[in-house]
């Protein structure tokens, strides 16, 4: 009685696997939807209603770090000017704010 080592291993492995494979799929594509897709979709949508929601007035606080007081909107353009001293004004696109701040933010700075 002679056994190879490649009878062994064909011994060894189990036969089929094609629906464990389907079902470890599903699993990775569910893991990926709810840890990765879904919370940067709420990330992106509450972005979007918080550049819709922007007004003369407002307080903000940019990407880059900037803060300052929205002078005027542009809502076919897409930017904002924001004063961020007293005679100090710099236009910048709605999607680089990232924060609307509470009233007397940059009196307490």
């Amino acid at each position: 009685m002679s056994l190879s080592l490649g009878t062994i291993f064909a011994q060894a492995q189990p036969q089929g696997g094609g629906m464990e494979m389907l079902i470890m799929l599903a699993v990775f594509g569910l893991v990926f939807y709810f840890m990765i897709y879904r919370p940067q979709a709420k990330r992106v949508k509450e972005h979007k209603t918080l550049m819709s929601a922007l007004s003369k007035g407002d307080e903000v606080l940019t990407q880059g770090g900037l803060v300052g007081k929205i002078t005027k909107v542009s809502d076919e353009k897409d930017f904002v000017v924001i004063a961020i001293a007293e005679g100090t004004d710099v236009t910048v696109q709605k999607a680089s704010i990232s924060a609307v701040l509470p009233k007397g933010t940059m009196k307490s700075l």
